[in-house]
């Protein structure tokens, strides 16, 4: 799985990282940064919730 996050979006929740911290990151400004843009198959699912917790839906998610 794959992730992108759409930095124009993101208006700095931080609900991403609050469900999913081991995926998701925070800048300073607290907008979504990602550890790394290939997810591997255990963070699957914490990337799914990371992003479906964002209200922006700024997070894409592509298998």
């Amino acid at each position: 799985m794959r992730a992108s996050v759409d930095r124009q979006a993101c208006t700095g929740h931080a609900l991403c990282y609050s469900a999913a911290p081991d995926v998701y990151d925070l800048d300073d400004e607290g907008h979504c940064v990602l550890a790394g843009e290939e997810i591997r198959a255990e963070r699957e699912r914490a990337a799914e919730e990371g992003a479906a917790a964002c209200p922006e839906r700024a997070i894409t998610l592509v298998r």
